[in-house]
């Protein structure tokens, strides 16, 4: 029987919702039922039982675990490798296979357009459509609807009619025929939306001097309608373009891809001769491929124009001129130049060198990286008596390389006079320093040394005077005219004005110039030794107990001034009083030191000990001196030595020490 069935959208929005629920029911985004719908299995001949002739695509977003299927023709089926093959041989079908997947979690249906095979004579539309079957194959949902086509946007009231479906409930045996029908309904895309770009302002740049039709930059907008449709198909366009000149026309759009490129001549796009660097362009993105009722979307381009290097730097004078003080150092001429190119880059900053004219390398030139400017410098003082008047070559380039049709010009080179002014130099001594070798202790008076200054002013006539500068010890004196230098008193090795053997001084030398100029000179004198220091002994005191085993003193060591051979080896021995070797005994040990013992305990008491030592020198010097001997009572944890005056270790003092001793025994 067939039923007239009016639907409505909130049946339509009910079975949307139900296909909804089941695409909801899957999990990271899976659409339960057949991934791809519609097959084509082109054949070449007769099929063979159990022979793969396609693999179809279901998902029911749960594992396929309890999923059937059922072929609209019986002589085929789907196995588990979801393989459609044959059960048997087949040498013709019908042009339609429909296959119908189903499970707990998903029911959904495919088709398969079948060619190559004879077509069956009785395959008829109720096989097609499935219809008529008798168990076991049993079709659901056989009916075939034609779709409804709706548009987005549609105003109220709803719900809304949207098409009217008169579809036949029983197949062809009168049985009903179970499950709900497929209606499709294709909403219609609306030209609602805008092109939009993903930026507001874009940015790009070109080379200068790059050829027509350099790629500069890519414009991109998007549109949210279906691209399916001219809702979605843009097209790009200049609208504006700031500033207009040399030409309003000086880049293009592709239309179609939104690649800006340049349209002006190379020639033209000259960054030096351009009214400014920086070009902001208009651009509009229309959807409809660009007709009348299309919607626009704008932004902004904004090119710069780079510089490269096609303008070599130039000289703005070909000749400069400098005046400078012999003897002096610095900076002497600023060296200008102009550059057309971009400043603070490569192509703009210069860098200079002196071709010729320099051959001692008296000059250097360093650019002043504020101005560009090369600063000429004297970095040897120049000599006016030696050469007064430099002509230098001078070339500037910059840092980057130019462009191969562009070279450097004569005016990439200039000529620099120096001219160099006399001044009243001042006396120059030589050698400096000058150094002798004398003997300490010469008499006063005597010739130590003679300066020799000269005056570098060869072409004038001067007479030099000299003076002492610095003489610590007050030990020299010079003759102003003649440069002599003797000695004023005694020179001493030994004192602290000398040092390692070295005595310096210094002297002046004053031209009769206008103004006068002065010149200083170093005196070094070599000091050598001379015998004049008598030695002494170490330790000045010593400690010895009273009741002591042993009787060792102490060892003493003799020190000297003088330097060898007046020094060491030292001779130490006993002083010339009567009676000290009858307690005293003094022991060589080595060239410098010697042994003091006692021969007999003395009570406790302080002792000078005279001794006297004697050096290597030629002739030889001798100092008589004493050492404090303590005698004192010892314990394990303490000494107790007297703080009385010493006794003279003399010929009476020992005897009494001797009988008192003996008396106590």
């Amino acid at each position: 029987m067939e039923t007239g069935l009016c639907i409505l959208l909130t049946f339509l929005l009910q079975q949307i919702a139900h296909a909804g629920g089941r695409a909801d029911g899957g999990h990271d985004g899976c659409v339960p039922g057949f991934q791809v719908r519609n097959y084509q299995l082109v054949l070449s001949g007769p099929l063979q039982k159990g022979q793969p002739l396609l693999q179809v695509e279901f998902d029911d977003c749960a594992g396929n675990e309890d999923v059937s299927f059922e072929v609209s023709d019986p002589s085929f089926h789907v196995d588990g490798d979801l393989n459609l093959v044959p059960h048997r041989d087949v040498e013709s079908c019908g042009p339609v296979l429909l296959v119908h997947g189903f499970g707990s979690h998903a029911d959904d249906r495919a088709q398969v357009d079948v060619s190559g095979l004879p077509v069956r004579s009785e395959n008829t539309l109720r096989e097609v459509l499935g219809l008529g079957q008798k168990p076991p194959y049993r079709w659901k949902r056989a009916l075939l609807v034609p779709p409804i086509i709706v548009t987005e946007n549609q105003r109220a009231p709803f719900p809304r009619l949207i098409g009217k479906l008169e579809v036949s409930t029983t197949d062809f045996s009168g049985n009903v025929i179970e499950g709900p029908v497929i209606l499709v309904v294709t909403v219609i895309d609306q030209n609602d939306n805008r092109p939009i770009f993903k930026e507001s302002r874009y940015t790009g740049e070109v080379l200068e001097g790059s050829p027509t039709g350099t790629t500069v930059m890519t414009m991109t907008a998007f549109d949210a309608d279906d691209p399916s449709t001219d809702n979605a198909v843009l097209r790009y366009n200049i609208i504006r373009q700031s500033p207009d000149k040399p030409s309003p026309n000086m880049f293009y759009i592709d239309a179609e891809k939104g690649d800006i490129v340049t349209v002006i001549s190379p020639s033209l796009l000259d960054r030096e001769t351009l009214p400014t660097t920086t070009y902001e362009l208009e651009i509009v993105a229309k959807d409809m491929a660009g007709s009348e009722v299309g919607l626009t979307g704008t932004a902004t381009a904004t090119i710069t124009i780079t510089d490269k290097n096609d303008h070599a730097p130039e000289f703005t004078h070909p000749l400069f001129e400098a005046r400078v003080h012999e003897g002096s150092r610095g900076v002497v001429v600023n060296l200008t130049v102009d550059d057309r190119d971009d400043p603070a880059t490569g192509a703009w900053r210069a860098m200079y060198s002196i071709i010729s004219g320099d051959p001692k390398q008296s000059f250097e030139v360093q650019t002043n990286p504020d101005n560009n400017e090369g600063m000429l410098s004297v970095v040897k003082p120049l000599d006016y008596e030696t050469t007064a008047f430099h002509t230098l070559l001078i070339r500037v380039e910059n840092e980057d390389p130019l462009v191969p049709d562009v070279g450097y010009g004569p005016s990439s080179t200039a000529t620099v006079h120096v001219t160099v002014e006399d001044i009243n130099e001042g006396p120059v001594f030589f050698p400096d320093p000058l150094v002798v070798t004398r003997m300490e202790n010469i008499p006063v008076g005597s010739f130590v040394a003679s300066l020799n200054a000269s005056d570098p002013d060869i072409l004038e006539t001067q007479s030099i005077r000299y003076a002492v500068l610095s003489d610590p010890a007050a030990w020299l004196s010079v003759n102003p005219v003649r440069g002599t230098i003797n000695t004023s008193a005694s020179l001493d090795r030994e004192s602290p004005y000398v040092q390692a053997n070295k005595y310096t001084a210094l002297f002046v030398a004053t031209d009769n110039g206008t103004p006068p100029a002065t010149g200083t000179g170093t005196l070094i004198i070599h000091l050598e030794d001379y015998n004049d220091n008598a030695p002494f002994v170490v330790p000045s005191v010593a400690q010895v107990c009273e009741d002591a085993g042993d009787m060792n003193v102490a060892v003493v060591a003799g020190r000297d001034r003088d330097l060898a051979p007046n020094a060491a080896p030292f001779k130490i021995e006993l002083g010339k009083q009567p009676g000290l070797d009858k307690t005293w005994r003094v022991t060589r040990i080595n060239s410098t030191h010697s042994q003091i013992m006692l021969l007999q305990s003395l009570k406790k008491a302080n002792y000078q000990l005279p001794l006297l030592i004697t050096d290597s020198g030629v002739p030889p010097l001798s100092n008589s001196t004493e050492v404090k001997v303590q005698v004192c009572i010892c314990t394990k944890t303490k000494r107790y030595c007297s703080s009385a005056h010493s006794h003279r270790t003399s010929l009476v003092v020992l005897l009494s020490t001797l009988l008192l001793v003996r008396l106590c025994l």
